[in-house]
């Protein structure tokens, strides 16, 4: 079966660029993203680490760790580094996931469950499907699932949308409505009566009797 929102998310150990990590565990009490690429030394590949390697900070900022995988060897991604800061001018400084048996991308969809045992021998073409996004949560659940097809390089400023969003929810108990960006109006969730809303936010709009707006509240 498919991984779902709020499932919880596997945990696994594994090696990366910087030593053996317990993934449950190397998360500890903030937010991870775990997002997939579909092999080193590649076009799309290289300017999307590139580009998470240049706004590293701005999840660090909302507690949320970043660690990056594909099927190539540890020692591939060491390699591959220098490529990416020629490239686009970054350094990588997150940790990344060497799966060669593809234990973790089995564990988290990113393979389809009969696409081997081993990275030896795969083609960027037989890992299509291996460019995806999970973002998890401090309770260590499933809060987003993104996957890309892989001549389409991700949206990195979507991530960080959505996480402002989840971040919102988890603290606020509003809603995003769509196309929003940080410091647009947000949406009172159902869970919320009016009495607590007022309580919670003060002001708000009732556009519909189940779509109430307010001001955004402070992440």
């Amino acid at each position: 079966m498919s991984l779902r929102i709020n499932e919880t998310a596997p945990d696994f150990t594994t090696e990366t660029t910087q030593g053996t990590i317990h993934f449950h565990e190397w998360i500890g009490d903030g937010w991870a993203i775990l997002f997939s690429h579909p092999k080193n030394f590649t076009p799309v590949c290289t300017t999307e680490l590139g580009a998470m390697a240049g706004i590293e900070g701005e999840f660090r900022s909302r507690n949320t760790k970043v660690i990056g995988i594909s099927v190539d060897p540890v020692e591939s991604h060491g390699k591959w580094k220098n490529d990416i800061k020629v490239a686009t001018g970054f350094d990588v400084e997150y940790p990344l996931i060497g799966d060669r048996d593809l234990k973790v991308a089995k564990l988290y969809d990113m393979l389809p469950a009969e696409a081997g045992s081993s990275s030896e021998g795969r083609t960027p073409a037989d890992n299509a499907t291996v460019r995806s996004v999970y973002v998890i949560g401090p309770d260590k659940k499933i809060k987003l699932i993104l996957t890309y097809p892989m001549t389409t390089g991700r949206n990195f400023a979507e991530i960080i949308r959505a996480l402002d969003s989840m971040q919102l929810t988890a603290a606020h108990k509003v809603a995003t409505p769509a196309n929003w960006q940080q410091g647009d109006d947000v949406i009172i969730t159902a869970a919320v009566s009016n009495d607590e809303a007022t309580e919670r936010f003060g002001s708000f709009d009732t556009v519909l009797p189940y779509l109430r707006k307010t001001r955004q509240p402070a992440l």
